[in-house]
């Protein structure tokens, strides 16, 4: 079964991914990376010479290419902001929101150093928090379940949705 992990930046997508894969023995793929090995550059240099339109129709493209993947998604934050993607969301089997508080997560973004975050690099807390609030309600809807992240290990996480794919 395919299960999708959305949340903002930060959110552990990517390492909680990872770590469900390795517990159920199916493979993890995270969307921005597969991006990045299409484009051949930084996702943040991609957004530089190209704009944040053309990027979002490619992980559209990418999303669609994966949307019978027998294993972990992990797709970017941005992924909800298109309608297309929401509806291809929807009708996937299992969709889990990380739902992590903003501090928590700009403390991850901030101890993460990855400059391949076009969208937060080089912006003041005020900045994040207008690209975070309105994707928060998108998240709600689209995901058939909501985990609280808070005081969490991503092991814990991963063992959370091995039981909901249980139930």
């Amino acid at each position: 079964m395919t299960v999708v992990l959305l949340g903002f930046m930060g959110a552990g997508k990517t390492t909680v991914g990872k770590i469900l894969a390795h517990k159920t023995n199916r493979e993890q793929v995270d969307l921005d990376q597969k991006i990045v090995e299409t484009i051949n550059m930084p996702i943040a240099e991609y957004f530089d010479k190209y704009g944040v339109e053309a990027f979002r129709k490619l992980e559209t493209q990418v999303l669609k290419e994966h949307m019978d993947f027998p294993g972990i998604v992990s797709p970017g934050g941005g992924i909800i902001l298109e309608r297309e993607n929401q509806n291809i969301l929807k009708e996937m089997p299992l969709v889990v929101y990380l739902q992590t508080n903003l501090d928590e997560l700009l403390s991850r973004i901030n101890q993460d150093n990855d400059n391949d975050r076009p969208l937060v690099h080089d912006k003041a807390i005020e900045e994040i928090k207008d690209i975070y609030l309105p994707r928060v309600p998108l998240y709600e809807e689209i995901a058939d379940y909501i985990i609280d992240t808070t005081d969490k290990t991503p092991e814990e996480i991963a063992d959370m949705i091995i039981e909901i794919e249980g139930d």
